[in-house]
């Protein structure tokens, strides 16, 4: 799934809440380090990571790709 955003970056934290993965941003906290999550290959568990366009975030088998 294709995920456009406006600014320069948004945080792991952002996605999970457009996602629906959570419902506010303060369950990031707990959801980053219970889902399994990937960026770009690599497993992530910081819910301030930046994402940028052109990354790649898998979330419980979910592929998502962001553009600008």
């Amino acid at each position: 799934m294709k995920i456009k955003i406006l600014t320069d970056y948004i945080t792991l934290g952002q996605l999970l809440k457009m996602t629906d993965f959570i419902q506010s941003g303060g369950e990031a906290k707990f959801a980053v380090k219970t889902l399994d999550i990937t960026v770009n290959n690599e497993k992530e568990d910081r819910r301030g990571r930046k994402l940028y366009a052109g990354d790649v975030i898998v979330i419980e088998g979910q592929t998502f790709t962001l553009e600008k």
